[in-house]
């Protein structure tokens, strides 16, 4: 893997409820130094990043239903397309954990169904949050399989908010299911370069982590 290949797999992430105008210049300014695939940012956020990337091929990403998707359809419906009118360029959405215990997988495929068809008809990418922490494998499996059907871009395993982030295990789990149908993005704990190959050799095409800049270097280093 080169350098430029790593980069463009890293979402640059900056979900903190208190970060200021410095903060998001910081990061819109890492991520085009480096060639970040995207900034992920919460969506009020989503006009300030892309004047700060404008003319750079960096995506601005906004996180949808953040971080507990406990809103309803209707909400991520308007927020999806509020955030991609704004310029989000991709979106991160987080499914309804509670309705996936409950067994109600029409829910979970009429919401996924839903915010793809919004994304694919603006030409925006569209990522799917499991937060893999709150459910069992065979919940991971059944998620997978709704989007294998419905086709999001990528599944992802967490928000980086829940009690636990991305494991090997549980990338290694979604992209069995999904196989070559759905990509699989890596979240939450992601802090280091091991890591970060580890998910990179159990199957994900994307990492989102705020330690990009960090990863990167450690990068070099092994190459220099």
């Amino acid at each position: 893997m080169t350098e430029k290949q790593l980069a463009g797999m890293i979402d640059h992430t900056n979900l903190k409820a208190f970060a200021d105008d410095a903060a998001f210049q910081k990061l819109c300014d890492e991520a085009r130094k480096y060639g970040f695939a995207m900034v992920a940012i919460n969506p009020a956020q989503t006009v300030r990043c892309k004047e700060k990337l404008a003319g750079c091929p960096v995506h601005v990403g906004a996180a949808i239903g953040f971080p507990l998707g406990q809103t309803t359809i209707e909400c991520k419906v308007f927020e999806t397309k509020d955030a991609i009118e704004k310029g989000a360029d991709e979106i991160d959405y987080v499914i309804n954990v509670a309705e996936l215990k409950n067994k109600n997988y029409d829910y979970i495929r009429t919401e996924m169904e839903q915010i793809v068809a919004v994304c694919r008809e603006a030409g925006v990418l569209i990522k799917v949050i499991f937060e893999n922490c709150y459910l069992t494998d065979d919940e991971k499996r059944k998620v997978a399989e709704i989007a294998k059907e419905v086709k999001p871009d990528f599944i992802k395993t967490s928000t980086g908010f829940g009690t636990g982030g991305a494991t090997v295990e549980d990338v290694a789990l979604m992209k069995s299911v999904v196989g070559d149908e759905v990509k699989v993005k890596a979240a939450g704990g992601i802090r280091d370069l091991k890591t970060a190959l580890a998910m990179v050799d159990a199957g994900a095409e994307r990492l989102g982590t705020s330690a990009g800049v960090a990863i990167m270097e450690d990068f070099k280093k092994q190459e220099a």
